[in-house]
């Protein structure tokens, strides 16, 4: 079957089908390194990516970087070779949740520099 012969519905199925999604949760007073929390393809990447965005956690795309975590268990701290690759999304995380923190702090800002409650 190629491109033209399918249907839009047989389309996002297929896309949904291939999607693969990794959560990943690092608490630095816990932790020595991040922890894969959840993995999972199709619908279930589905679910881990709406549930990211219902809870505006930041989501990094990244093929290859998924495709090495969803080889890794549960509840286990990524290996010492994937530190680079996960401090950069930790960098892209932290400049997304600074950009968040200023443009809330300018809407919260009120005449006068009072906060708006």
């Amino acid at each position: 079957m190629d491109e033209m012969d399918r249907t839009p519905d047989a389309a996002e199925e297929e896309r949904v089908a291939n999607q693969k999604a990794v959560a990943l949760k690092y608490d630095m007073e816990q932790d020595a390194a991040p922890k894969v929390i959840a993995k999972g393809r199709g619908h279930v990447a589905e679910h881990i990516l709406s549930t990211a965005q219902q809870n505006s956690i930041p989501v990094y795309r990244n093929t290859t970087l998924v495709n090495m975590l969803m080889a890794l268990e549960i509840d286990r701290e990524i290996p010492p070779e994937l530190y680079k690759a996960i401090a950069e999304v930790m960098a892209y995380v932290y400049r997304i949740d600074k950009q968040k923190g200023a443009a809330n702090a300018r809407r919260n800002l009120g005449a006068g520099g009072r906060p708006v409650l």
